[in-house]
């Protein structure tokens, strides 16, 4: 080969690398913009997005009592369990129970909760939850639900994730990937903590294989509500804003040569971290909160001794959230798992949570926020009618076991239909016999309200495209309003 020769081939490589991109560009753009990862973007992957169709949501809060509530004691009475107390159920009924610690031939453990109608509809609920059981005519209690799984991990990586591997989604990302969001000062998917922390972790709220400016920002309820988010000494804005100005430019230009969207998810962060900064500290101000509102949630007092203030926090820094524009946001509230010493330690939950939640619900309906505010309030599974007992010396210690095949969950406003119970299980709340609800059913339903068609909620990936409720789920119309 001579020179001339070499010259040419460099010529026509150097067309293809420099020039020859624009032959295919008008169709790559229109696949990139099917993504949402076209140039209209303007390089901020979390700009609003149209959903699929009519919304009647536009945010999701979503109280995760990890751990899973006991249905039994708190949602789902069962005066038939009291024929069977103290005694085991025959081994027909118990063949194909799956569970984490009890034995099938565990004795039954019949609830001593005692149950009551509320509001116009008349669903029961437990002495445990009267905040809650006030809110009756708003809430669509579902007492039909399954999981696949029945250990708190993979409980939670289904629920949040639509599958038990590591490393898909989670709800709130593809919520977020689906809509963008539509705060400039504060991340679209946020999530708050309270109790001992969740046995998922980090996972529940994971943006998985899709760019990380999807995944969910934990918020600390006092001081900076994100680390580091102050400066340090001697740092002033104008130093800082010339400093992202530069990197800001850095990376354009790099996403210029690449469209790789870790990138666009970088410069977004990093703008949205610096306004942040002025949004953060107004965002847990409480000061223009009235003292009614206050008191209604339980944060004023703290509630007959304080176990009501951190979840009350949570619950009313919520409704602030979604006031400013956030989509999504994640309560977690850690341990509902009550393996022992079950009345005594679900009390101690309900004495947390239900005044709040029930602030939470009213105070959106009174300022015109339910009807766009989806709510959902459950844990991974539920518990068995069966008793735990981890030491024979303590009568006190009795508990319940891991439950997926039945448990209870509600949903409130944001296109859900309130004052109705969905689905019916047999008298010990073994098995539904009536409106089976999977976790993916759930998913779907959830999406549906925020006008996304979760069949179409796709990202591709690994050579092929996955979606939150993987290969199932169906819309529950019966939830809808």
């Amino acid at each position: 080969m001579d020179r001339e020769q070499f010259r040419r081939i460099q010529t026509r490589r150097s067309f293809f690398q420099e020039c020859a991109g624009g032959i295919g560009i008008m169709a790559l753009a229109q696949l990139m913009e099917q993504e949402g990862r076209g140039a209209a973007m303007d390089v901020n992957p979390l700009a609003p997005k149209p959903p699929h169709f009519a919304p009647k949501a536009k945010n999701v809060i979503f109280i995760f009592t990890e751990g899973g509530p006991s249905q039994i004691d708190l949602f789902d009475p069962k005066p038939g369990l009291e024929k069977w107390s103290g005694k085991p159920l025959p081994p027909s009924m118990t063949k194909d129970l799956r569970l984490a610690f009890t034995k099938p031939n565990a004795a039954v453990l019949a609830s001593p909760r005692k149950f009551q109608p509320y509001g116009k509809s008349g669903i029961e609920f437990s002495d445990y939850i009267p905040h809650i059981g006030s809110c009756a005519d708003d809430l669509c209690l579902v007492r039909s639900m399954f999981t696949d799984a029945f250990n708190h991990h993979p409980g939670q990586l289904l629920l949040f994730g639509g599958s038990i591997q590591v490393g898909r989604p989670t709800m709130g990302a593809w919520v977020l990937y689906g809509l963008g969001s539509e705060s400039q000062n504060l991340p679209g998917f946020v999530v708050l903590g309270s109790g001992v922390g969740t046995s998922g972790g980090t996972s529940n709220w994971s943006s998985g294989f899709l760019p990380s400016t999807y995944r969910g920002v934990v918020f600390r309820s006092s001081g900076d509500p994100v680390l580091y988010l102050s400066n340090p000494p001697g740092v002033t804005k104008e130093m800082q804003r010339a400093e992202l100005d530069a990197l800001k430019d850095l990376n354009q230009d790099h996403y210029g040569e690449t469209g790789d969207m870790e990138i666009a998810s970088r410069i977004s962060s990093y703008e949205l971290a610096f306004r942040m900064q002025m949004a953060g500290p107004e965002l847990l101000d409480f000061s223009k909160e009235s003292p009614e509102t206050l008191e209604m949630y339980g944060v004023a007092s703290g509630g007959n001794g304080g176990p009501t203030k951190q979840f009350a926090t949570n619950c009313l820094l919520a409704r602030r959230m979604v006031e400013r524009g956030v989509r999504f946001v994640m309560l977690t509230d850690a341990s509902w798992d009550d393996h022992t010493d079950l009345n005594r330690k679900l009390k101690r939950h309900c004495d947390a949570a239900d005044q709040p939640t029930a602030a939470l619900i009213r105070d959106l309906k009174q300022r015109g926020l339910l009807d766009s505010t989806l709510v959902v309030w459950g844990g991974e599974f539920g518990r068995t009618p069966m008793v735990e007992i981890r030491d024979p010396r303590d009568e006190n210690n009795a508990g319940r076991d891991h439950h997926p095949l039945a448990y209870s969950m509600f949903l409130a406003g944001g296109g859900i239909k309130g004052g109705q119970v969905i689905g019916k299980t047999d008298d010990l709340c073994m098995n539904i016999v009536e409106d089976r609800v999977h976790v993916h059913d759930l998913q779907a339903t959830i999406l549906h309200c925020l006008g996304l068609e979760h069949t179409r909620l796709t990202y591709h990936h690994m050579g092929r495209d996955f979606r939150l409720t993987d290969v199932a789920g169906n819309v529950v119309q019966k939830m809808l309003g």
